[in-house]
């Protein structure tokens, strides 16, 4: 039996007093793309962002319960936040390069910030992730274009470079199509399936058929709860529970 990559026991999350999800129990499987689905508001993006210690920086947001990665529980006092989440990376609904930068420099950040200073390694890692990113052959020519002159397919591509090369081992992905056109859609969905050989991917989508699409395992979550969880087979073609139905079949959502 192989071990989860990251193991979620009795998660609860809250924003001030408001309880946002309530006792979160689920193993998320290694090398493999697992899709949180749910209606608005029932705790998707929250449950990512506490996947990599990104909710505790929203004031008066908290947490109690265990994110176990690698065997070790990432909200141990003796753990630090900063390394959990250069193992643990995060692309955003909305593209984010950073504006005042080139298409290299935005991929490069992150390891300058680690005190990488070589130029031959920069250019290697560079390459190498915008090249995972599938973004290297429309870009190599001009690297010193600022992130922000690329299309918003590009964009995200870039954003995922950028994620990629701290070398995480894990991707979180919060909407990454939803701001794209159906065209970037598809590139960004092939692209997920190939990282899926290499990294854990979990993404957040309202889309279900990109669920349906892209993802190995789904988890449905609804009013702060995990109601559902398992193969995206299983979850597509024979749901257990009568609420991952009805959300499957637009009954509600």
């Amino acid at each position: 039996m192989i071990a989860p990559k990251i193991k979620v026991e009795n998660l609860n999350a809250w924003f001030g007093t408001k309880q946002v999800l309530k006792n979160i129990n689920m193993e998320i499987k290694e090398k493999a793309v697992t899709a949180i689905i749910g209606p608005s508001g029932c705790g998707k993006t929250t449950f990512l962002r506490c996947l990599n210690r990104m909710h505790e920086i929203t004031p008066g947001a908290r947490v109690s319960g265990k994110v176990i990665f690698n065997g070790i529980n990432i909200y141990d006092k003796s753990v630090d936040p900063v390394m959990i989440r250069k193992k643990i990376g995060m692309v955003f609904q909305k593209p984010n390069p950073f504006p005042m930068m080139s298409i290299y420099d935005n991929v490069a950040i992150g390891l300058k910030l680690n005190g990488v200073r070589d130029k031959k390694t920069l250019d290697a890692v560079v390459r190498r992730s915008l090249e995972l990113a599938n973004l290297w052959d429309e870009v190599k020519d001009d690297l010193n274009r600022s992130g922000v002159s690329l299309s918003g397919g590009q964009q995200q591509r870039l954003c995922i470079a950028r994620a990629l090369a701290v070398e995480p081992e894990v991707l979180l992905m919060d909407e990454p199509c939803s701001a794209l056109d159906p065209i970037a859609t598809a590139k960004i969905e092939a692209l997920i399936r190939k990282l899926a050989e290499n990294y854990t991917v979990v993404i957040v989508t309202h889309n279900i058929q990109q669920a349906a699409r892209i993802s190995d395992y789904t988890a449905f979550f609804y009013l702060g709860e995990l109601i559902e969880y398992g193969s995206t087979k299983q979850i597509f073609e024979n749901p257990k529970h009568e609420l991952t139905r009805k959300y499957l079949t637009g009954e509600f959502g």
